[in-house]
């Protein structure tokens, strides 16, 4: 069976996982942070674009907010020693078009800065990526979304819930707490504080 699409109601956030709430049934997914900042709050209707990985050990199901994020997921775990957790890593520190732009100036610095990604793990994937993304074009605008911050839960919690994200995308949990202390602020959901977090590493 393969799941390529979930309407349905979001009724649970934990980044980087969500549980989708569809006639009774809950889907548990895990998300980029790129699709994370753009969810609605708990309650409400979404529509999520999946992908399905099956393992001899679990069945792992990855949301996507729009198709050209899932596609570029699908671009990305077909990579060698690409996983979908390094996947995720990279479109977590980074929007699409900023990704699309560093492979067409094949710039290895920005890549560097993710975790699980070193200089010659960066130059492969720019040099593999390169013919990929011939075919794709940047959005206006898409690289610089704004996201207004979202109140609900406690700051403790909310920098919690930011911490534990940033450490399973593979950040060590002294960066991952250095990170959210350094932008922490009274009102911040955990959302806004890992988009704030990711910009000040990458």
């Amino acid at each position: 069976m393969v799941i390529g699409r979930l309407r349905g109601t979001l009724a649970e956030k934990q980044p980087p996982h969500v549980i989708v709430d569809v006639n009774g049934l809950g889907y548990e997914l895990e998300v980029p942070m790129t699709t994370l900042y753009r969810l609605p709050s708990v309650g409400e209707s979404l529509i999520l674009h999946t992908h399905l990985v099956v393992r001899e050990d679990a069945h792992l199901l990855y949301g996507f907010f729009e198709k050209r994020e899932r596609e570029l997921f699908r671009e990305l775990i077909r990579l060698n020693g690409v996983g979908p957790k390094l996947a995720l890593a990279l479109m977590s520190g980074l929007e699409v078009d900023e990704l699309v732009r560093c492979v067409q100036a094949q710039d290895t610095s920005v890549l560097v800065r993710i975790p699980g990604v070193g200089k010659k793990t960066a130059e492969r994937l720019l040099v593999e990526l390169k013919d990929r993304f011939k075919a794709w074009e940047t959005v206006p605008g898409m690289a610089t979304l704004v996201v207004e911050p979202r109140g609900g839960g406690t700051v403790s919690s909310a920098e919690t819930d930011a911490v534990s994200a940033l450490i399973s995308l593979g950040y060590k949990p002294q960066e991952a707490s250095r990170a959210v202390s350094a932008i922490k602020g009274e009102g911040l959901s955990s959302e806004d504080l890992i988009r704030r977090a990711l910009k000040g590493m990458v």
